[in-house]
């Protein structure tokens, strides 16, 4: 199978949807199946190729998104895209954005097979303008959405049911598949020694971006409410335009967090070694992150908001603290650093509901999800005489 990529974000792999587009790529190429990456990366891995557009430029906002939040955007090029799509069999379109709204129209008119994908809360963009939590222009968001890109769509990859949920509140008729974006073999649970260092530390580990949504302040402040404060070694691994902020605000913490954009092999390493994890984020679409660390077995402590899919990873309720609460935060931190034996029987059950997340399953149904597109896309190209939208 010949598959096309089409990515307004790839380059940098300090966010979870140019990571899990990489995964994608990496994991369909080892099927042997042949994978064409169109964005503005310039890669040279072997067997896959790559297509490679301008970087789009913004006006006014270029230096706050490049710069700041470290991510660049493709700018389209018809010629180029009509090249890479149209030997494909099937084409992948990553993100609702410009270069996907220039590619989708060029699979339709050459009649090729195509499916989208899910990776964008409208609460990531509204995020940026204090207007997260309002219902009216995030709504207004999934609406520009689904009329600009994806009523379009017959296939669309959902990364959690919370997200195919929200999709389906919002008017879209796609056929949603529910995917885990996987968990790559690299986290697993392994014997390993806490560094010297941190050999006196309560290491508690959150994985996400620096940015206001992901509410890092919010474990700081858990921690200085903490009885364990003193004790307690935050680990932030990420990046982000909040970085500096964040390290301002734990500066009355006797441990100055750890902060550290890291590799697969680094982040493993530290799931590893810390003794609990928390995702305190308000919005998610899934959070991978939360399930490597889980699959190293680290027990984690999820915030419930109503607008994060991570909360479907609790298998108790003390898995769970109420979301924008330093307080129950504090007090589910407490909970586990009490009881190490449940801990550690948690530990255990998280170990053997990880197993449904690992990625060869689930690239099993996103390769299903191909093949149903391409027998779908025949039989209606086929039928020349249908002037329906799909």
């Amino acid at each position: 199978m010949k598959i096309t990529l089409v990515a307004d974000v790839y380059s940098a792999q300090n966010n979870g949807t140019s990571i899990t587009a990489r995964r994608l790529v990496d994991s369909m190429k080892a099927r042997g199946h042949e994978v064409t990456v169109v964005s503005d990366y310039d890669g040279n891995d072997d067997g896959i190729k790559y297509v490679v557009l301008d970087k789009r430029r913004f006006p006014v906002l270029n230096e706050y998104i490049e710069k700041s939040n470290g991510v660049t955007f493709a700018e389209p090029d018809r010629e180029k895209l009509t090249e890479a799509i149209k030997n494909s069999d099937v084409v992948h379109f990553l993100l609702p954005f410009k270069l996907s709204k220039a590619g989708l129209p060029i699979a339709r008119e050459l009649k090729v097979p195509y499916t989208s994908a899910f990776h964008c809360q409208p609460e990531n963009i509204t995020s940026h303008v204090g207007m997260m939590h309002r219902d009216f222009p995030n709504r207004l968001i999934y609406k520009k959405f689904l009329n600009k890109f994806y009523k379009d769509v017959q296939f669309i990859h959902c990364p959690s049911e919370f997200i195919a949920s929200q999709l389906k509140a919002n008017g879209y008729k796609a056929d949603t598949r529910v995917i885990s974006n996987g968990v790559i073999d690299e986290f697993c649970k392994k014997t390993v020694e806490k560094p010297a260092e941190l050999k006196d530390k309560i290491c508690i580990l959150f994985v996400g971006r620096y940015s206001k949504e992901k509410r890092h302040d919010l474990v700081i402040k858990a921690v200085k409410k903490s009885k364990y404060a003193d004790k307690i070694q935050i680990i932030f691994a990420g990046n982000g335009p909040l970085k500096d902020k964040l390290a301002k605000r734990a500066r009355k913490l006797k441990n100055a967090p750890i902060m550290k954009l890291c590799t697969k092999e680094e982040l493993s390493f530290i799931e590893n070694f810390c003794d609990l994890y928390v995702h305190p984020s308000d919005i998610e679409i899934e959070a991978i992150s939360c399930i490597e660390a889980f699959t190293c077995g680290l027990v984690p402590v999820i915030s419930d908001s109503k607008k994060t899919a991570t909360k479907q990873f609790a298998l108790t309720k003390e898995n769970l603290f109420k979301h924008g609460n330093a307080k129950s935060l504090a007090e589910r931190i407490d909970f586990w650093l009490d009881n190490p034996q449940l801990k550690a029987e948690t530990a255990e059950k998280y170990a053997e509901y990880s197993k449904q997340f690992a990625i060869e399953k689930c690239m099993d149904k996103m390769e299903q999800m191909f093949f149903d597109a391409i027998d779908f896309y025949k039989s209606y190209y086929r039928n020349e005489s249908s002037d329906e939208k799909i």
